[in-house]
C-alpha cells in the first residue's frame, strides 16, 4: 500500500508512481475522447441525440463490457465500428489495468504468516534452526507437539509456512517478535543461533521467566557460557554423536561363566529395505519368538533398556537380544541383517580428530585403546594422513581394529572412508556421523554399520527434551549376571523383568538346565539370568 502515498514533491515520485499517474491520466483521456465521439455520433451518424452523461454511461458499460444500454444496435457502419473498437480497447484496459494496478498491489501487499498459527499454549519455541528444519519439525508434528518457528529469514519462513509448518517470520532477538509467538505462554524455547544465543535467551526469558531453554552450539567449549545467561541444557551435536558412536561400538555385554554356553547375547541390525521397516517392537519376530529376551535397542544413537514395544524399528535400528545361539541366527536372519559382536572391544580406529571424534575418543572406556587419524598434523593424531587412502587405514592397522567410527566434517569423504575401510576389513564394525540426512542411506550402502546424521539426533533430542526424558546420560555396560529366582516365584519369564529400572529377566536356570521359554513359570529352587545396564543391575541387587 505504500506505492500509492504520493509525495507533496512530484520530482519524488517513483517509477511505479509515474507509471501509475500516466495510466490513470490515459485511462481518463481515452475515456472523454469516447464520450465526444459517441456523443457526435449518436446526433450526427444516428440521427437520435444523447445528453453528454448518457453518452459517458454507454462509453463506460461498453469499456467495462457490461452492457450497451437502450443504444444498440446501431444503424451505420461507422458508429458501428466506433462501437466495436470501444469493446476492443475496453478490454485492453483491463489487462493493463490487472498488469499496472492490481496485481503489483497484492504482490507488495506482505503476508501476514501469524495469520496462520493456531492458538498457542504450553508449546515450543524454536527460535531459528540451522540443521535441516524439516527434519525437528516433522519429528515435533510426528509427536503432536505444539510448537512455533521463529524464522529470520523471510523466503525460508514463507516456504515452511506455504508447506504447512507453523513457522513465522522475525527476529528472536526483539521482544515484539518473540511476543508473536506467544513466548509468554511456551514451556521450552529452542535456540541454534549462534553467536547470537546469549542474545536470544536473554530476550525470551525476560518475557518468560520460567520457560525452560536448550541450546544447540558447535563447541562444548560454549557450555559454561551458555549456563551463565540461563541455558538449562546445552548440546554439541558433534560432540554428543561422536561419543554416541563411541558407546555404540565398546558398549560389551558380562556374561557369567556358567550361563556362557547356553546364553548369547547379540546385536541384530535392521537394515535399509527390511521388510520390518516401520514395524513395532513388539510385533517384530524378535519380541514374538518364545525363547529370545530383548535386553536393548540402539534408536538413532539413543540406548533404551529394554525398548518399549511401541518403539518402531527404523534403519539403523541395533536390537540387542539374548537366548540360544541357533535361535539367534534365525531370527537375525529374517530381520535382514546380523553382525556378530566383535571377537575384541580393545582397539578403536577414530578418523576424524575434531569435535566429533574427540568426543569419541573421550568416552571409549579405560581398557580401549584408540588409534586416531586425521590430515591435519596439528591435531596430534596418531597417524597423519587421508583416511580414504589405503595406506593411511593399513598404517592405522584398520584390519586388527575393532571397530572404525568416522567423523570427518566431509560427507563424501565419509562416504569413500567407509568404502575403502570396508574392501580392507569385511568384518570390521564401522560406525559413520553424516551431517546430511539425505547421507544416511548412501552411507549404509558403502557399507557403514550404522549411521547417525546430526539433523536426525539433534530432531530426536529435542522431541525427548518435550518429554522430560534424559538424554544425555553416558551408557553402562550391558551386563548378565545370575540370581536367586525366589523373589520371583509364580510369575513366568516374560512378566518378571521390570522395564521401569532397565533390567530383564533373559533366562531360567532349573537343575542345570537354561531355559529361555518365555511362558516357562519361574520356581524358588530356579536361578535367573538377569540383564542390564551396571546402573540397573546395581538396582535389581538391592531390591531382591
Amino acid at each position: 500500500m505504500r506505492d500509492l502515498r504520493f509525495p507533496r514533491d512530484p520530482s519524488d515520485l517513483t517509477r511505479r508512481q509515474r507509471l501509475l499517474l500516466a495510466f490513470l491520466g490515459g485511462l481518463v483521456t481515452v475515456v472523454l475522447v469516447f464520450t465526444a465521439t459517441y456523443y457526435w455520433g449518436m446526433r450526427t451518424l444516428e440521427g437520435r441525440p444523447r445528453t453528454p452523461f448518457q453518452a459517458l454511461n454507454t462509453v463506460i458499460e461498453t469499456l467495462t463490457t457490461t452492457g450497451f444500454g437502450a443504444d444498440s444496435p446501431w444503424e451505420t457502419p461507422w458508429m458501428n465500428l466506433f462501437v466495436a473498437l470501444m469493446q476492443v480497447t475496453g478490454v485492453v484496459i483491463g489487462f493493463v489495468t490487472l498488469r499496472v494496478l492490481v496485481i503489483p498491489l497484492f504482490e507488495r501487499t506482505p503476508l501476514n504468516l501469524d495469520d496462520r498459527l493456531s492458538p498457542k499454549d504450553d508449546h515450543v519455541v524454536v527460535a531459528e534452526y540451522r540443521r535441516d528444519t524439516e527434519v525437528l519439525l516433522d519429528e515435533l508434528e510426528a509427536l503432536d507437539v505444539d510448537y512455533v518457528l521463529v524464522e529470520s529469514d523471510e523466503e525460508e519462513a514463507k516456504r515452511l509456512s506455504d508447506d504447512g509448518y507453523q513457522a513465522i517470520n522475525g527476529d528472536p532477538e526483539d521482544a515484539a517478535d518473540l511476543e508473536r509467538a506467544s513466548i509468554g505462554k511456551a514451556s521450552l524455547l529452542i535456540t541454534d543461533a549462534g553467536d547470537r544465543t546469549a542474545s536470544v535467551v536473554l530476550t525470551a526469558l525476560d518475557l518468560n521467566e520460567d520457560l525452560r531453554v536448550v541450546s544447540f552450539t558447535p563447541s562444548t567449549r560454549r557450555k559454561a557460557a551458555l549456563a551463565e545467561v540461563g541455558v538449562d541444557r546445552s548440546v554439541a551435536p558433534h560432540a554428543l554423536i561422536g561419543a554416541r558412536l563411541a558407546e555404540k561400538a565398546t558398549t560389551p555385554v558380562a556374561l557369567p561363566e556358567s550361563v556362557g554356553d547356553d546364553v548369547a547375547i547379540r546385536e541384530i541390525l535392521v537394515r535399509r529395505g527390511s521388510h520390518l521397516h516401520g514395524v513395532r517392537v513388539g510385533d517384530s519376530p524378535v519380541a514374538a519368538h518364545p525363547e529370545l529376551s530383548l535386553v536393548a535397542g540402539w534408536f538413532d544413537g539413543e540406548l533404551r533398556i529394554p525398548p518399549s514395544s511401541g518403539d518402531r524399528l527404523t534403519p539403523n535400528t541395533v536390537l540387542v537380544v539374548a537366548g540360544p545361539e541357533g535361535v539367534l541366527d534365525e531370527v537375525a536372519n529374517d530381520v535382514a541383517g546380523v553382525r556378530r559382536p566383535a571377537a575384541s572391544r580393545g582397539r578403536v580406529v577414530v578418523a576424524g580428530l575434531g569435535e566429533g571424534g574427540q568426543a569419541a575418543v573421550d568416552a571409549l572406556p579405560e581398557e580401549v585403546s584408540a588409534t586416531t587419524v586425521d590430515q591435519r598434523a596439528d591435531a596430534d593424531p596418531d597417524v597423519v594422513g587421508d583416511v580414504t587412502e589405503p595406506e593411511t587405514l593399513r598404517e592405522a592397522d584398520v584390519e586388527g581394529a575393532s571397530a572404525l567410527v568416522v567423523t570427518v566434517d566431509d560427507d563424501a569423504t565419509t562416504l569413500l572412508a567407509v568404502a575403502m575401510a570396508r574392501s580392507l576389513a569385511d568384518d570390521l564394525e564401522i560406525l559413520v556421523r553424516v551431517t546430511d540426512e539425505e547421507k544416511a542411506s548412501p552411507a549404509v550402502r558403502a557399507g557403514a554399520d550404522y549411521v547417525l546424521s546430526v539433523q536426525r539426533v539433534c530432531a530426536r533430542l529435542v522431541a525427548a527434551e518435550v518429554h522430560g526424558e534424559r538424554v544425555m546420560d553416558p551408557v553402562g555396560q550391558i551386563r548378565l549376571v545370575r540370581a536367586d529366582a525366589a523373589p520371583f516365584a509364580g510369575k513366568t519369564l516374560a512378566g518378571a523383568s521390570d522395564p521401569e529400572h532397565g533390567w530383564t529377566v533373559v533366562a531360567v536356570v532349573r537343575a542345570g538346565d537354561v531355559r529361555t521359554d518365555q511362558s516357562t513359570t519361574i520356581e524358588a529352587a530356579d536361578e535367573v539370568v538377569v540383564a542390564g545396564t551396571d546402573r540397573s543391575i546395581r538396582h535389581f541387587e538391592k531390591q531382591t
